[in-house]
């Protein structure tokens, strides 16, 4: 018996690439909703929780090019500006600049910019996130020390030596929620004096952009007036660009289970 089957309908799609929205602190994939959206592109989130650039006006010429990718733009040379939210809360809202068009050769696929991996974004937690129970934990308030001004946006980083060991970010009110999950409960000791230790010595730097992010007067945040416009920077920008922007630096001594407050005071130029 033979069968003939006739073809009806046709649909196929040509993705630009894909998000994948992590958690900051456990590199864990976030499952809630997130508002991931740009200028003239339009982003679906799939049952994988990754959230697909399915078509963008900087890549018109994409949208039907199947068996090969077009020679231009070349690749990487478009810069898509991405902002996301949490509606819930959870995490505080960021921007994330993605170079597109994505390397499409199946032999790259294990590449960094290759069109079968997703871009992965860390977003970091609000002071209502939920804490780990042996979690080092950093509540961070930054200012102008000249105004008193609270900084938003500013980029909070906890290293030994080159080693970066957490990040966080200030909210309008100045604010930032810094976890660091794996200090040792007990590790070896460099004083010939002392076997073990409980903690471990760190550095804690703040990075701030003024042209990105926020100045709040303190009175305001006091009276807890929102204001109209809320931090929103990238902190990988930040982190690029640290040599170049406003920093400073001071020692922190982590221990498991540890909750501390620390205060920056910031000149600006």
């Amino acid at each position: 018996m033979t069968l003939a089957i006739r073809e009806l309908e046709r649909s196929e799609r040509r993705i630009l690439g894909a998000l994948r929205c992590i958690d900051a602190t456990t590199g864990t994939l976030i499952e809630g909703s997130l508002q991931v959206v740009a200028a003239n592109v339009r982003i679906q989130r799939n049952r994988s929780g990754l959230h697909v650039i399915a078509a963008a006006v900087p890549l018109a010429t994409h949208a039907t090019a199947f068996e090969a990718a077009p020679a231009a733009p070349a690749l990487g040379s478009v810069s898509l500006s991405v902002i996301i939210r949490d509606p819930a809360e959870r995490y505080l809202p960021r921007t994330a600049n993605l170079a597109l068009p994505r390397d499409p050769a199946p032999a790259h696929a294990d590449n960094a910019d290759s069109l079968f991996k997703p871009i992965d974004v860390a977003l970091y937690p609000t002071s209502i996130a939920p804490l780990g129970s042996n979690w080092a934990v950093l509540r961070v308030s930054v200012t102008d020390n000249t105004s008193g001004d609270a900084l938003g946006g500013a980029l909070l980083r906890v290293r030994q030596g080159a080693t970066v060991l957490a990040r966080g970010l200030t909210d309008w009110r100045g604010e930032a929620l810094v976890t660091v999950p794996g200090v040792p409960v007990t590790t070896w000791s460099d004083d010939p004096n002392a076997v073990v230790v409980s903690e471990i010595n760190a550095q804690l730097d703040v990075i701030f952009d003024a042209a990105a992010g926020t100045r709040v007067a303190m009175v305001a945040v006091r009276g807890g007036r929102t204001p109209s416009v809320q931090p929103l920077v990238d902190p990988d920008s930040l982190e690029t660009r640290r040599a170049t922007l406003p920093s400073a630096s001071q020692a922190v001594t982590l221990a498991s289970g540890r909750s501390q407050t620390l205060s920056f005071s910031l000149a600006l130029p």
